[in-house]
């Protein structure tokens, strides 16, 4: 009957246990990661798909600035070529690329919203408007998910380096590291309009 009683209870504290060393916690966070960087992604095509129509707009009615609006095109064609995936998180060469086409098209637009900002007659134009705007909340949307997507991977980076999940991330998920997103270097410098 003792030993019953004994098996009876080694069966919660092996569970307990081995909850303990990140058997869910490994894969539960490295999906929260995941998740996140799709957001970061679904960010990056809604500004793939938004800035074409907005700049076609723009264009019929602001021939001068054909030039910039030509080179958020161009950026934003660059951005769209690179795809990176889930698996491609872990490898800092790819995901350093993805990085680059995406800053080439944050610093064109950044130059357009400049140069609107600096000639108040074109923000007298309802499509400058529209544009600066939708140009602004998207790239707010952007830097909210790579902001979500940094926290999921500190996050699941923690969790695999810490004790007991190290454990299960080491020996069970044979987990590594995933790259936080990282701005460009020079991204901290405004963007100088030229003509």
């Amino acid at each position: 009957m003792r030993s019953d009683y004994a098996k009876f209870l080694l069966v919660p504290i092996a569970a307990v246990s081995l909850s303990a060393c990140g058997i869910n916690s490994v894969p539960t966070a490295e999906e929260n990661a995941k998740a996140k960087w799709a957001d970061v992604e679904s960010s990056y095509q809604r500004r793939a798909d938004l800035v074409p129509n907005l700049v076609a707009t723009v264009k019929a009615a602001a021939a001068s600035e054909t030039q910039i609006l030509t080179q958020v095109t161009e950026a934003r064609s660059r951005a769209t070529s690179i795809n990176i995936t889930t698996d491609d998180l872990s490898d800092p060469e790819t995901f350093r690329k993805f990085e680059e086409g995406q800053n080439q098209l944050t610093q064109a637009l950044g130059q357009l919203r400049t140069v609107v900002e600096a000639y108040p007659q074109l923000q007298s134009q309802q499509g400058f408007k529209d544009l600066n705007i939708e140009l602004a909340g998207t790239e707010n949307r952007i830097n909210t998910a790579r902001m979500r997507y940094n926290e999921a991977v500190q996050q699941y980076n923690t969790t695999i380096r810490t004790f007991p999940d190290i454990i299960g991330a080491k020996i069970i998920h044979g987990a590594k590291p995933m790259t936080p997103f990282r701005a460009a270097a020079g991204a901290e410098k405004a963007p100088q309009v030229k003509f």
